[in-house]
């Protein structure tokens, strides 16, 4: 095994020890970590109560799960914890199974993404097409601002409904109810968290605005909704881990979720990884990435907190303030567990309407609003991924969006694939073009064609997207050659319904008497025509490495004809 092999599934925290730490680097990492702790505290208190369960249990996964990724993740400065992408299967899973059911999902999970790092998937699930990613996470972004509606407005709705329809319409409905004062707290969170760091980069503007709401709330007992009037004291300690109790029929009823939240945790940990790479110059381990991010996923449901995965923001926020290593995301864990024991009396005064802002700004900058445009003003087939992707996940669910999305860019990329193979008949081309097009064809070397023989030159793949227009092609001559000479040279691969095709043409041309020659097909592609029994149809003898071969066999099969 290769020392990359080796290296692949050992977590970067263990390597960057190995190599050494300096200390200027340490300093940078521990005031890199207290600023993203800091920074996370309203955030992962937001993405909880949204997601609806109690806030607590985004502290918690902001610890648990934020430190196991830390310690045993594949990216040197990956900051871990709840994130808004998962507002929308949380809330869903906690409607539909409860608390417990959304405990076990997260636990299982875990195991599904530590199954997908296992298997070396890491290098794969970053290629999910760039629109679908812009349509489901501008519709999440869409759902998390509806979401806050009744907290920005303070209206009091004590059952908001799941649906986005329904959901509006009782809004709608209550609208008349407006607190303008909680009104007035969000508001102000929005213009501070988006305008402070005009102020200053170092102090996070919401935490200025939550600082600012509760004390402008317990000085003036202003009556808007707090955590503590909705959700109660906030607990000052983490509990202890305990194993769900699961059986058969829980994993029948909950292995859906678990996988929903195993992919977007995957894609989500991973696009992050990328975007990292990209400000700091490093290259992450893809498939390790994936392993500690399982691990932190199962530690999370046995402490009873909730699915985590990278977080984008926090990462970014991290990097800029010099954090290089996963010191930094472990400072970050231990300043949330503190703020969470020493604090807990305190942040129980945070209002609901400073949240509700906070998560309106959070909604804004994930909606990449300015992507989606320019996408939709694209290629009309991205476009068609893009709206549909976004319009699922808003009126339907986030599952059947991607599912769908992940249907209609293969059909997508099939039909583009096909669409750059092409067959052509090289003596038409010569006839119809100049002597420098004639010259590129024939790498430079005139061969006469003689009568009787045509030559198709096949550029592109033979896969199953492409293999009507070879069947298609092939059997519409104008006239029926003695030999007929497939040019492979440009041909990368063969699948299995291309060699079906392949197989299927040269029976029905060898009844009507027209000899096979394959020419220039790469080691990989004569591979597969041996494997499928190509050669035995059409004669070991008509398989030729190179254009001049094969015409001297077509002369052959002329010559031997003409004796006849």
């Amino acid at each position: 095994m290769s020392k990359k092999n080796k290296r692949e599934f050992v977590p970067k925290f263990f390597s960057l020890l190995k190599a050494g730490i300096t200390r200027k680097q340490l300093t940078n990492d521990v005031m890199a970590g207290i600023i993203v702790g800091i920074v996370a505290l309203p955030l992962a208190i937001a993405f909880a109560i949204a997601s609806g369960v109690s806030p607590e249990k985004g502290l918690i996964t902001a610890v648990i799960a934020g430190l196991a990724i830390s310690v045993l993740g594949g990216s040197r400065v990956q900051i871990g914890g709840p994130t808004g992408a998962f507002i929308v299967i949380v809330y869903a899973i906690v409607q539909d199974h409860g608390i417990s059911g959304l405990t076990i999902a997260t636990f299982m999970a875990g195991f599904i993404i530590i199954g997908l790092g296992l298997a070396r998937l890491g290098n794969y699930l970053k290629f999910i097409p760039y629109p679908l990613i812009v349509g489901f996470t501008s519709g999440i972004a869409l759902i998390i601002f509806s979401s806050q509606i009744n907290d920005l407005f303070g209206l009091n709705i004590e059952n908001v409904p799941a649906d986005f329809v329904k959901k509006w319409q009782i809004y709608l409905q209550n609208f008349t109810e407006v607190n303008w004062i909680a009104f007035g707290i969000a508001l102000a969170t929005i213009l501070i968290a988006l305008n402070f760091n005009r102020i200053s980069s170092i102090i996070p503007g919401s935490i200025v605005a939550i600082v600012l709401s509760t004390l402008a709330v317990y000085f003036f007992d202003l009556p808007v909704d707090t955590i503590e009037s909705k959700f109660g004291e906030i607990p000052s300690s983490i509990p202890a881990p305990s194993i769900p109790s699961i059986d058969f029929e829980t994993i029948q009823s909950l292995i859906q979720p678990a996988i929903a939240i195993a992919l977007l945790g995957s894609i989500e940990s991973l696009l992050s990884a990328v975007v990292a790479d990209g400000m700091i110059g490093g290259k992450h381990r893809s498939n390790m990435e994936l392993v500690g991010q399982g691990a932190a996923n199962i530690l999370s449901g046995l402490f009873g907190g909730i699915p985590a995965t990278g977080a984008i923001a926090r990462t970014a926020t991290n990097i800029n303030n010099g954090g290089r290593t996963p010191i930094a995301g472990i400072v970050h864990a231990i300043v949330l567990l503190l703020i969470m024991l020493v604090f807990a009396p305190v942040v129980k005064l945070i209002p609901l309407a400073c949240l509700a802002g906070i998560l309106v700004v959070v909604s804004y900058h994930m909606s990449e609003w300015r992507h989606f445009v320019s996408l939709f003003k694209g290629n009309r087939l991205d476009t068609i991924v893009l709206l549909s992707t976004f319009l699922l996940t808003v009126f339907f669910d986030l599952i059947i969006a991607i599912e769908v999305g992940v249907i209609l860019s293969s059909f997508i990329f099939m039909k583009r694939m096909s669409e750059s193979t092409s067959i052509k008949d090289v003596e038409k081309i010569f006839n119809d073009s100049d002597s420098q097009e004639h010259e590129l064809i024939f790498d430079e070397e005139f061969i006469e064609i003689p009568k009787g023989v045509i030559l198709y030159e096949i550029n592109g793949p033979m896969f199953f997207g492409a293999s009507q227009k070879f069947q298609e092609v092939l059997t519409d001559f104008n006239r029926q050659p003695d030999v007929l000479i497939l040019r492979m040279r440009n041909v990368p691969f063969i699948d299995a319904t291309g060699v079906n095709r392949l197989k299927e043409i040269c029976s029905y041309l060898q009844t009507k008497g027209t000899k096979i020659i394959i020419s220039g097909a790469n080691h990989d592609v004569r591979l597969e025509l041996l494997k499928s029994n190509v050669y035995d149809l059409i004669g070991k003898y008509n398989v030729h490495a190179n254009i001049a071969e094969a015409m001297e066999r077509a002369h052959e099969i002329l010559n031997a004809n003409n004796a006849e």
